[in-house]
């Protein structure tokens, strides 16, 4: 019942808020160790259809493969740290075995028939616990525009935000620049057209990003929805950007936060800190954080110089909406 509702949203039917009972998740055991494989995470019960959504589908999956040897289908990315995937993965798991809908479809039935491609996107929900409606962030992850690096790159920030209480939102796209942000903006018209039934609030958005993720984060932000197929929506009130070596200012950006590496060989610190410059000499609000030491795709930081960003960019975030 649960996955004819969210196929429901999906075909734009009348459905019933599934804003949960707030509660707290007891984890009895473990679930998932670093040595359980990543097939049997895709191919658990409650997982299902959207397993394979989990992880990279750019390319196979070793039936040896375990959840320790996730960096190894991750290039690019640094401190991939199988505890907090191990958490990520938990905590859905926790949620979907509760009857709570955790993933939801941002293509219609016959879209996906039209375009096969189109069934590998779609929304993570992760629920925020507190009693009221909140404001809601999106998150993409990077991967080159080769693949989506969501199990570290956004899932993991999905997951910390919802416990900070907010509605957030982690989004599987096809790889490819033009197809990432069409369906980035397929999913913002998708959020705005089912507030109701999905009990969240769009006012003040965010849009969240890692490397390419930045990149569409950003390329939404200043361009808009209409720029990629969907009608024009509001933009977002903050956009939060992690180590993207983007250089371009169009004098449409929103208020940005951006945190990079100083031994970043992929996004250079001097351009982002070039970047941030020029959208604060344009009167847009805007903070960087430059951390020694670390290289590309350090995700939560969690054990590093880094540890803790993500509290200051949800300030940030914060701080616009007044």
């Amino acid at each position: 019942m649960r996955q004819m509702n969210a196929r429901a949203i999906n075909e734009t039917s009348p459905v019933k808020p599934v804003r949960p009972v707030v509660k707290t998740r007891q984890v009895r055991k473990a679930l998932f160790t670093g040595s359980t494989p990543l097939r049997e995470v895709i191919h658990a019960p409650h997982f299902q259809p959207f397993g394979r959504l989990l992880f990279p589908t750019t390319w196979p999956i070793p039936r040896q493969a375990t959840l320790s040897d996730l960096r190894a289908f991750l290039p690019w990315y640094s401190e991939v740290r199988t505890k907090t995937s191990i958490e990520v993965l938990t905590a859905l798991y926790e949620d979907a075995k509760s009857g709570e809908i955790i993933f939801y479809p941002i293509y219609t039935e016959a879209e996906q028939s039209e375009m096969p491609a189109k069934r590998d996107t779609g929304l993570f929900f992760f629920r925020s616990r507190a009693p009221k409606r909140h404001r809601t962030a999106v998150c993409s992850a990077g991967g080159g525009f080769v693949y989506v690096g969501a199990i570290h790159d956004s899932f993991p920030h999905a997951l910390a935000l919802s416990r900070r209480g907010y509605d957030a939102f982690a989004l599987i796209y096809r790889p490819g620049a033009k197809t990432a942000c069409e369906d980035l903006a397929r999913a913002l018209a998708f959020l705005f057209a089912h507030e109701q039934e999905l009990g969240i609030s769009m006012e003040g958005y965010s849009l969240w990003g890692g490397s390419a993720g930045a990149r569409m984060s950003a390329w939404l932000s200043d361009y808009g929805t209409g720029a990629f197929g969907e009608r024009a929506l509001p933009r977002p009130a903050a956009v939060v950007l992690q180590y993207t070596g983007l250089s371009e200012v169009t004098g449409r950006e929103v208020p940005t936060y951006s945190c990079v590496g100083d031994e970043d060989p992929i996004a250079d610190c001097h351009t982002v800190q070039s970047r941030i410059d020029a959208l604060r000499a344009g009167g847009v609000p805007a903070e960087l954080e430059i951390f020694p030491g670390l290289a590309h795709g350090f995700g939560l930081g969690n054990g590093t110089v880094a540890e803790g960003w993500l509290a200051r960019a949800v300030a940030f975030w914060e701080a616009q909406l007044g």
